[in-house]
């Protein structure tokens, strides 16, 4: 019996260390998720939508597709315009497929594809280099390859006992080497990484991730080509990681939309009196403030709580029991302070 098919990967420490980020900070947003408003949903969404085309040239800003999605009419290129409509068709079809499912990937390619080629849901017949101006960065497999090559591929991906973070961007990487299609290969493996991650923790789903990679393209083709040059898709697989955890970050502060769930009245009293300070603040000084003299009830009431729920942050976070340690507000612990 023929070995099953692994794409060759490399497990860095940085791979590792940002796994166990990534998961800190999935665990921790996971707690707002079932209070995500629809609104910033579709927000996310759009922004998604709006950085995987920006990528490959299209015009179109954020309120434009957010009017597409209101159907009102926008002047631009009709292209642009039937690509946003496409890719928000696409994104809205998530609960309809399983990314290791042939059937499944073609339809997303025909959705997202549809009126912009001839050969929309089918894998290329001729043979695609990927440009970078007049070079040739990479010479995908000949075409009769690449039913089989995708197929080794998928059955990996539905096999595999890899985290889900870790497929994700193998299956990224190793699908924009094969280049299964004629075009649309750039959104269709950003869409398809998205599902994957969705499945394994639908918050991921929401995020904008492409709105960052749109911020670091010429990076995410560096390092596309990198991998591509030592046969392992681990630069590829840092960056990815690397991007997921900046949009997670940003996410937990700028973005939460609710009140985190149980904050106490101890934690909104601590986070007011940090909200009054135009500096960090030490434990007597916040002790003082808040009139209490029990040094392990103020630690485990009013910081612990705070500090689990990401709305405070130590200034010096490697040395928790410093006596040089400072409290301050995050980002989330300000929007949360003005809210009281």
């Amino acid at each position: 019996m023929a070995k099953p098919y692994t794409p060759p990967f490399t497990l860095t420490p940085k791979i590792i260390n940002l796994l166990a980020l990534i998961s800190e900070q999935v665990g921790r947003l996971s707690a707002f998720e079932e209070k995500t408003a629809l609104k910033l949903r579709r927000i996310n969404q759009i922004k998604t939508i709006q950085g995987s085309l920006a990528i490959e040239g299209n015009t179109l800003s954020e309120e434009q597709i957010t009017a597409i999605l209101a159907g009102k009419p926008v002047i631009a290129p009709p292209k642009d315009i039937l690509e946003a409509k496409n890719a928000i068709a696409a994104y809205e079809c998530f609960a309809n497929w399983q990314p290791s499912n042939t059937k499944h990937l073609l339809n997303a390619h025909q959705i997202l594809m549809q009126g912009l080629i001839d050969d929309a849901g089918n894998y290329r017949s001729g043979n695609v280099g990927v440009m970078k101006g007049s070079q040739v960065v990479h010479m995908a497999p000949q075409a009769e390859r690449v039913p089989a090559l995708m197929l080794q591929l998928l059955d990996w991906l539905k096999t595999t006992d890899q985290h889900p973070l870790i497929k994700s961007c193998v299956f990224h990487y190793e699908f924009e080497f094969i280049h299964p299609f004629s075009d649309g290969n750039g959104r269709m493996g950003r869409l398809w990484q998205t599902l994957i991650l969705n499945q394994w923790q639908p918050i991921l789903g929401q995020l904008p991730v492409e709105s960052i990679i749109n911020n670091h393209q010429d990076e995410y083709y560096q390092v596309i080509n990198a991998s591509n040059l030592v046969t392992d898709s681990a630069p590829f697989i840092e960056f990815m990681m690397q991007v997921i955890l900046e949009t997670l970050q940003d996410h937990g502060g700028r973005n939460t939309p609710q009140a985190p769930p149980q904050v106490t009245p101890q934690v909104e009293k601590l986070l007011l009196v940090l909200d009054r300070q135009s500096a960090p603040v030490d434990r007597i000084s916040l002790q003082q403030a808040l009139k209490l003299k029990d040094r392990k009830s103020f630690q485990g009431r009013y910081i612990k709580p705070a500090l689990e729920l990401g709305l405070i942050a130590m200034t010096l976070p490697d040395k928790p029991t410093s006596s040089l340690q400072r409290y301050i507000l995050s980002e989330a612990g300000k929007e949360l302070a003005n809210r009281l």
